[in-house]
């Protein structure tokens, strides 16, 4: 039951998770989720019906290291200390990094204005068991020059319909990507970074199962381009598989 007489509160959290037991941030009827987890829990700790809002709704298998998100209270327990209490609950993949109060009309998704993910491929011929949950092995060298002229292409204002899965509820398919990069180590670690103002559904792993396609050899610049403009998903490669996939920054 609601307190009487306390003021309606806006209390924003970020937080990191391992997403390899859970289908995805988006709470549903019959499968673990970080928004069940995390609204469970608060209303254990408040007594009240609390709806937790994601700065993005991360896929089954995705990670998170800075993911924001907020809920409105009546509840008189502290940023602080909600921070502390939900840490005692929670399991030990999803940790809260901070909570504090935010103005009433904040709102995780809403009032970002880029995020950035990153995807990350092991390419080398040797797996790593302790990367496996964490990254996309491909034990054939990938052309790194052709996957970085690819990227290039993506930067600015574009129509990204080649990269959308179905089911997706955006109407608009444009945005602007402000950065399109890949990171390299010499353990053969391929970071893929990219900073937008908005991601559609699976557009990441869309991009990246393409790229990685040109790298292959199996198409090449030229090809991606093609696909890129052409504004069809049913041209572009194989959507890259989750666990590769990490949020890493929401700005607002």
């Amino acid at each position: 039951m609601r307190p009487k007489n306390l003021q309606k509160k806006n209390i924003r959290m970020v937080l990191q998770y391992d997403g390899t037991c859970y289908q995805g941030w988006q709470r549903q009827k019959e499968a673990p989720t970080v928004q069940a987890i995390l609204e469970d829990r608060l209303h254990m700790m408040t007594g009240e019906r609390i709806t937790v809002i994601g700065s993005g709704r991360t896929d089954g298998g995705v990670h998170a290291l800075h993911q924001v998100c907020h809920f409105l209270s009546h509840t008189k327990i502290d940023p602080p200390s909600i921070k502390k209490g939900l840490n005692a609950l929670i399991p030990s993949d999803i940790y809260i990094k901070a909570a504090d109060y935010v103005p009433l009309d904040f709102h995780a998704r809403y009032s970002a204005k880029s995020k950035t993910y990153e995807y990350r491929i092991l390419n080398r011929e040797e797996p790593d068991p302790f990367l496996r949950l964490f990254s996309w092995h491909l034990p054939t060298q990938l052309e790194k020059d052709v996957m970085r002229q690819c990227l290039s292409a993506l930067s600015g204002r574009h129509d990204f319909s080649s990269f959308r899965s179905s089911g997706s509820g955006n109407t608009n398919p444009v945005r602007e990507m402000i950065k399109a990069e890949i990171h390299t180590s010499q353990d053969g670690l391929l970071r893929f970074v990219f900073e937008a103002d908005g991601f559609l559904r699976h557009m990441v792993r869309n991009i990246v199962g393409t790229i990685v396609d040109a790298g292959r050899g199996k198409t090449g610049f030229n090809a991606f381009m093609e696909i890129f403009t052409a504004r069809d998903r049913r041209l572009a490669g194989l959507k890259a598989p989750p666990q590769g996939l990490f949020l890493v920054m929401v700005r607002y």
